[in-house]
Parts: C-alpha cells; structure tokens; sequence
C-alpha cells in the first residue's frame, strides 16, 4: 500500500495535534518538572510534523536534523528577548516561541524528535521492501549500428 503526500500530510497534522493534546493533558495533569520537559519534547515532535507536513519526501534523518535545529533555534532566539516580548501580547506566540532560554531544553528537543525519526525509519524501510521493483529494461542496440 502506497502513501500518498495527502495521506501523509493528513496524518502529520493529525501527529501534531494528537502532540498538542497530550502535552496540554500533561500540563493540566501534572506540575513542575514532568510539565516543562514533557511539554518540550512534545513541542519539538510537533516541529517534526511541521517539517514533514512541509517536506513529506524528506529522510527520516534529513526531517529529525531540521526539526532539532529549529528547535535550537528558537530557543536561541530567546536570548534577544524579542520572543519573551511577543509572548506578552500574543498566547499563541508564547506557546510558539516561549519565554525565556532554558539550557535543559536544548536536550530535550531531541528526545522529542529522535524517537520519531527511529519510527519514521522503520516504517519508511518496511515500505520499501514492499514496493514492486521495477524491471530494469536495457537499451536495445539500434539495428543499423552506431551512427556518426
């Protein structure tokens, strides 16, 4: 069975938002330390299906690195202040953006991604044992020889 780039598209935004109720669960369930580096894990796996939902034909390693690096990059960012100022007009550019920088969650971006990028390898894998390979069909020589 083939995936189309709609299917995937359709099932990546509903990755991020099954990603998006989870770490909302988490934050109304839990507190402290759980809620924050839950909530950053689910975030950068939201990014992942970002990427992918962009770039469906991107390798698992390919999205995953793309993934991380936006990650990082946003939290880099917030040592500018520029998000924690957006963050304070805009809910939605908080949850986007956050606040301030936090240096655990340069590591926890990838615990969020890495397990999906694994997943995303296995199943790639598995459905390309599955394709039908094509038969590889030779030239056949002209009959009246080379031209020149």
């Amino acid at each position: 069975m083939s995936i189309t780039s709609r299917r995937c598209r359709i099932l990546l935004l509903a990755a991020a938002a099954l990603f998006l109720v989870v770490a909302l669960a988490v934050r109304a369930a839990a507190d402290g330390g759980l809620e924050q580096h839950s909530g950053t894990a689910l975030y950068a796996s939201m990014v992942w299906a970002g990427v992918l939902f962009l770039r469906p034909r991107l390798s698992p390693p390919a999205a995953g690195a793309i993934a991380i690096a936006f990650c990082w990059a946003v939290e880099a960012s917030q040592l500018t202040g520029v998000p924690a100022a957006l963050s304070a007009r805009s809910l939605l550019a908080r949850l986007a953006l956050g606040v301030q920088f936090d240096p655990v969650d340069l590591a926890w971006y990838p615990v969020g991604v890495l397990p999906l990028v694994a997943v995303h390898r296995i199943v790639d894998a598995r459905a390309r044992r599955r394709r039908p390979t094509k038969p590889s069909v030779s030239p056949t020589p002209s009959p009246s020889g080379p031209t020149g």
